[in-house]
């Protein structure tokens, strides 16, 4: 039997004090029910003794304490899941936000996960295609793994996002693919923006989207990117699907934990965030990958905005530290009309050469995507000097490398919003834009890939 307790003491921002508790656990969800029988949710932040700090899901406003009774539930906060979830629209706590009916539960899950056990891990190593060249051919993303976007404020990284979206897929492989979209405190038009894409394109057939938005409660974006791993959990691993999860905006998340944090009135870290905002992002990060004798797969894509544009702000650097690598998207690309306005240098998938090569993507693709960062590092470099003495100061080589700095970023990076390449066209593309330099500049490709490919 639930029980309730007539006890609430006190309330503070969205913090309620329960007292004269027995047997409740943390993280156990609470029915705060009123005398006129309307329920608010939250869960059990912490207990002392037969004190226990409630957390609650919406706005405390006009709560009588007085007159409320607070039921715990005796379980943390489940979804219903069911392969029936592909093709909706849920808010950040699971119910349907599309006017369709609630979902029939094949089963509940625990929002906060099991911890993968890590000797029950599997390698990350088949490639996924994006579509995106600046992705697939230089910093390519592999299926298990946790690739961030690092964007800036103004910049089209929910253009990106959506692109990414509607693309994404696994090469030579009959396992379905799946995508679950997880938007954290975007504004309406944001949110319209990604529904509207993906029924016009037909990929909400395969997505499942979570929306919370900027207007409703801080403390449902918390939930939202576990809901959402939820339910990739299950559609990975009870259902045998390559699920890709993107979330979007990292950075709202961790500000409403921060705005959590100081309203239990907790010793602030970094800036303000709390000490503990590393470990809270680990436990979402973490929940990437494959597992052992399983067929299915997490890939997870993570959009954040940097604030002021700081690579060393708190949530960057963590997720940095936590993720397989960085796209980072840049202001200076994006004045020039390149789009998506990926920086392919500063960039890194730290497991980009698993999932490359013969049998992968192509035999070429690791020496063609060395020889390009190498031709385009050196032709930005020419360009700099130009600017600064003028095309006077140089060399005829150095003239040809920023010719194909202007083309690489015109031709290779610059595809639009709505553009699809294969693996084969972009390899394709890079090889075209390498007959801009003398053979004899094309020292990290084997001679015989330069026979084959450079027509």
């Amino acid at each position: 039997m639930n029980k309730e307790y007539k006890t609430i003491k006190e309330v503070v921002g969205p913090i309620m004090l329960v007292e004269g508790v027995e047997g409740v656990k943390y993280n156990e969800l609470v029915d705060v029910i009123q005398s006129n029988g309307e329920i608010r949710r939250g869960k059990v932040l912490e207990i002392n003794r037969d004190k226990a700090l409630v957390q609650l899901f919406e706005s405390a406003q006009g709560l009588q304490i007085s007159t409320s009774k607070a039921r715990f539930t005796g379980h943390s906060q489940q979804l219903a899941v069911s392969e029936d979830m592909l093709g909706r629209i849920f808010d950040g706590m699971g119910n349907p936000r599309d006017g369709g009916a609630p979902i029939i539960a094949d089963m509940k899950m625990d929002i906060n996960g099991e911890p993968i056990n890590p000797s029950a891990r599997d390698y990350p190593n088949e490639f996924i295609q994006t579509g995106v060249s600046a992705i697939d051919g230089l910093n390519t993303l592999v299926r298990g793994q946790k690739l961030p976007v690092f964007s800036m404020s103004g910049l089209p990284h929910a253009e990106l996002a959506a692109q990414i979206a509607r693309q994404a897929k696994v090469l030579r492989s009959e396992e379905k693919f799946a995508v679950v979209f997880a938007a954290i405190g975007i504004t309406y038009e944001e949110s319209e923006y990604f529904i509207n894409d993906f029924k016009k394109t037909g990929a909400i057939e395969r997505t499942v989207l979570f929306t919370n938005l900027a207007s409703d409660p801080a403390i449902e974006r918390i939930s939202t990117p576990r809901m959402a791993l939820t339910c990739a959990e299950y559609l990975a691993f009870e259902l045998g699907m390559h699920v890709l999860v993107i979330m979007t905006d990292i950075t709202n998340y961790c500000e409403a934990l921060r705005e959590v944090s100081a309203a239990r009135k907790e010793v602030p870290g970094r800036r303000g965030y709390p000490g503990y905002l590393y470990t809270d992002l680990a436990t979402m990060y973490e929940r990437a990958g494959r597992i052992r004798g399983k067929k299915g797969s997490i890939t997870q894509i993570p959009i954040l905005t940097m604030p002021e544009d700081d690579k060393t702000h708190p949530i960057p650097d963590l997720t940095g530290y936590i993720t397989e690598g960085q796209i980072i998207l840049s202001r200076e690309l994006y004045k020039k009309g390149v789009t998506p306005p990926i920086d392919v240098l500063p960039s890194l998938s730290r497991l980009k050469d698993k999932g490359i090569g013969d049998g992968k993507t192509r035999e070429d693709h690791a020496d063609t995507m060395n020889q390009l960062f190498a031709a385009y590092a050196r032709g930005k470099e020419a360009k700099e000097l130009s600017a600064i003495l003028g095309d006077a100061a140089l060399t005829d080589i150095d003239k040809l490398y920023a010719k194909f700095a202007e083309g690489f970023e015109k031709e290779y990076v610059s595809q639009g919003f709505t553009t699809n390449r294969n693996i084969e066209e972009t390899l394709d593309t890079g090889w075209s834009l390498l007959k801009i330099l003398p053979k004899s500049e094309l020292k990290r490709i084997k001679e015989k890939y330069i026979e084959k490919y450079l027509k």
